[in-house]
């Protein structure tokens, strides 16, 4: 594994090469990333550096973010097979039906879409800005897509607006029941429960702080107390307990793992990086559409 990461490291001072990582990746792609995160993190990143390059260990859709926020750039993705599935239970045939029953109300789209999903979007947000992305369009009522869940419980912390949400959701983080919080509960009563929002409500809703990736982070980082249980991707329990092994983080249940994002491995990305293959390419005027929905979000 050192030799490959020596190679990596080579050829990206070689190349001028930035790699962005998701934290739900393979712990050991940190040891080559440049900037490791969540989707907003690394939306940022990606917007400011200089790179000729932009590796992204993550999935599609945040690749092709990238993309549209560096033109100008190379893309590449290690694993082209590496998609999201919440992401892709919205077509922009199903997104125009969907805003036709409801004319006029602004439109809010995750990050979790493709960019012909952004593209015909008022504004985009993440899980750590969906609140304040909503709050801002000073709307009565928003329409919220892919996910569910996301949605309802934005609106639930806002109370004074209604949002109107597409069926879509995660896979992953459904596969979390009330009985699994209650369980881990039962086996670790001094234990706090860390919640994303992407989990269904009756989840969210027996966690001690719910919040993106980042801030369920952030929170077990500046948390005084020892015993947390993650219920989220296990990508943040490994990061949480290798960068604080004073603490103790319990995965919620041990299948609570995203496939497509542990698609990618060190060898893969020596591959991509060597070759320069798996170019993401957006279409310009798609692009050009998807770029004001992000950048709005960007401020």
């Amino acid at each position: 594994m050192q030799e490959i990461i020596k190679k990596i490291n080579n050829l990206k001072r070689e190349k001028n090469a930035v790699i962005l990582a998701h934290c739900y990746q393979n712990e050991e792609i940190d040891n080559v990333a440049d900037f490791v995160g969540d989707s907003l993190y690394l939306s940022q990143m990606a917007a400011k550096t200089d790179a000729d390059i932009i590796l992204f260990a993550g999935v599609y859709f945040m690749a092709q973010t990238a993309k549209i926020l560096c033109p100008d750039k190379r893309v590449l993705l290690p694993r082209l097979e590496s998609g999201c599935r919440m992401a892709d239970m919205i077509s922009l045939t199903q997104l125009r039906e969907f805003k036709s029953k409801y004319p006029n109300i602004p439109c809010v789209c995750y990050i979790n879409s493709t960019a012909e999903v952004k593209a015909e979007c008022d504004i985009c947000c993440t899980s750590s800005n969906a609140v304040k992305v909503v709050k801002s369009l000073n709307a009565e009522e928003v329409l919220f897509l892919p996910d569910t869940y996301l949605g309802k419980w934005v609106e639930a912390q806002l109370g004074n607006i209604k949002v109107i949400t597409y069926p879509g959701f995660c896979p992953t983080h459904l596969q979390i029941r009330p009985q699994d919080i209650e369980d881990a509960r039962k086996n670790y009563p001094n234990a706090l429960v860390l919640a994303h929002p992407e989990c269904h409500q009756s989840v969210t809703k027996l966690a001690d702080y719910v919040g993106s990736t980042t801030g369920i982070m952030k929170f077990a980082a500046e948390s005084k107390e020892k015993q947390f249980i993650i219920a989220t991707e296990k990508g943040v329990a490994d990061r949480l307990q290798r960068d604080y092994p004073e603490k103790e983080f319990i995965l919620v249940k041990e299948n609570i793992i995203c496939p497509n994002m542990k698609w990618h491995t060190l060898p893969d990305i020596l591959n991509s990086l060597e070759r320069e293959e798996h170019e993401i390419e957006v279409d310009k005027q798609t692009a050009s559409k998807a770029l004001k929905c992000i950048e709005r979000m960007l401020g």
